[in-house]
């Protein structure tokens, strides 16, 4: 009831249907028109809790003052993780020092948007402060141990689980060489787990790595590894995998290797989805890329033990691949513009929503000037508004009243005073506010005499939520009605 609860509060600031079940009272999934930069069928977190699972995205502190990037992430997931802001060289940069100010701003935006956090990371050898590293062994437990308790108690109660250690392997299946495993040997994983425990009983704890997706030498150490540690009575609730995939190489036992860890009765996560390819972007590898996100929510769905997907970052323009990967990026499910891309379309439909047909492409039209304007009488917009006390979303529609198609289209309009576009939805809209020009996307760049197209934003408001006026369409002027 509680997580029907928290979707329909935010069902109801994304302004999407509800149908309310006779029966019980509780909510039921209804028919979700267009969202935030979505797909007619439901936001990805409607679709996922209506399965069971949580569908979730990773957020930076910088992240947080872009608001076309927010706004898809408020609209579309229900959980995030942290990027940075809860590791520790962030969270204790020195011995004496704690600061928490970076990733309580994480949390506080978790919480305004009904959203649960994923802790990440408690214990891990990277981004490690020097002194940590510096320290005699001797006193590298108690360093770690007055670490997570501190962190775990000061986000007791606000987070739903913690990646207590964070990729303690080897490719090989050894354990890797860090400042902990070099003074405490094996057991530094589960005097995390105990550590963390006794600090937030209430928060799930899982050990968290990369290339452990699949059945092979890595995958089988942490299985025997969470094995010997449950057997121990060490506590331990789940597995996350990583999931950074290349287009196409989504691992054929994927889901035996989900089944293995639910088996032991282990939640099981995919925490860093992306999928990245070599840019520019091909139309084969963007239709490789939405093939394999289908195929990684179907292999969560088939395993009950599979708790739910979050994806590392909103959209291409904030994901970590084009920095760490040189000549690759792409990786996840919106493009530099935070519109959807087909691999969206097929996550959509992947959790059992409906999605209009994916286009190879979702990027800017790649025309620099639009086609001639219409001959003949033009244009006609019409418009229709959904407004609440802060937000509206406004669907609009371009008629080609003329008598050629257009081929490639700019369409200009002024949105009344204290409006601000947040996002939008089959079009580029720029600037947010005042006279603002929406372009075409490539696939739906032309307009046959005749035809029409549609676009929409959401945005907000402070006391007008009026329609947009001043339409032209290349040029031409546009009739409203």
């Amino acid at each position: 009831m509680a997580a029907q609860l928290r979707a329909a509060l935010r069902r109801g600031r994304a302004l999407a249907a509800l149908a309310v079940a006779a029966a019980g009272g509780l909510l039921a999934a209804a028919t979700l028109g267009s969202g935030p930069a979505g797909a007619a069928g439901g936001t990805l977190h409607d679709l996922a809790e209506a399965k069971g699972r949580y569908f979730g995205t990773a957020l930076t502190q910088s992240n947080l003052s872009n608001s076309t990037l927010t706004a898809v992430a408020g609209a579309q997931f229900d959980m995030v993780t942290p990027g940075n802001e809860m590791k520790w060289d962030t969270t204790q940069p020195s011995a004496t020092t704690f600061n928490f100010g970076p990733g309580d701003q994480i949390v506080s935006f978790a919480k305004a948007h009904s959203m649960r956090v994923r802790g990440h990371t408690l214990v891990w050898h990277s981004q490690l402060p020097s002194w940590v590293g510096s320290l005699p062994a001797a006193q590298v437990q108690a360093a770690m141990e007055n670490h997570v308790a501190t962190q775990a108690t000061h986000y007791k109660g606000q987070v739903y689980s913690w990646d207590v250690v964070n990729e303690p392997f080897n490719e090989d299946g050894s354990l890797r060489t860090s400042a902990f495993y070099n003074a405490m040997g094996s057991g530094y994983i589960a005097d995390a787990l105990r550590t963390a425990r006794a600090a937030d009983p209430s928060a799930k704890l899982y050990l968290n790595d990369y290339n452990i997706e699949g059945v092979n030498a890595k995958s089988d150490a942490m299985y025997q590894l969470v094995s010997s540690l449950k057997s121990q009575g060490v506590p331990i609730d789940g597995v996350g995998l990583e999931s950074h995939f290349i287009v196409g190489q989504i691992p054929s036992t994927m889901k035996a290797n989900i089944q293995r860890f639910a088996a032991l009765g282990l939640d099981v996560a995919v925490t860093e989805l992306d999928d990245r390819m070599q840019v520019p972007a091909s139309a084969a590898n963007l239709a490789q890329q939405a093939t394999d996100y289908a195929t990684v929510i179907a292999n969560c769905l088939a395993v009950s033990g599979c708790v739910g997907i979050s994806q590392w970052g909103v959209g291409d323009a904030d994901s970590w691949i084009p920095g760490a990967f040189g000549g690759y990026g792409a990786a996840t499910m919106y493009d530099d513009n935070y519109q959807p891309k087909a691999s969206y379309r097929s996550a959509v439909t992947a959790l059992g929503g409906t999605a209009g047909s994916p286009s190879p492409s979702s990027s800017p039209s790649s025309s620099s000037s639009p086609s001639t304007p219409p001959t003949g009488s033009g244009c006609r917009v019409s418009t229709q508004i959904n407004a609440w006390a802060t937000g509206l979303t406004e669907n609009v529609t371009v008629s080609n009243t003329g008598g050629s198609a257009v081929n490639g289209w700019s369409v200009k309009f002024t949105l009344p005073g204290g409006q601000t576009v947040t996002s939008a939805w089959n079009a580029a809209v720029s600037p947010a506010g005042g006279q603002v020009t929406a372009t075409d996307l490539a696939y739906n760049a032309a307009i046959p005499a005749g035809g029409s197209t549609g676009f929409g934003f959401n945005a907000n408001h402070t006391g007008n939520p009026a329609a947009a006026t001043g339409f032209s369409l290349n040029g031409v002027a546009c009739t409203v009605g």
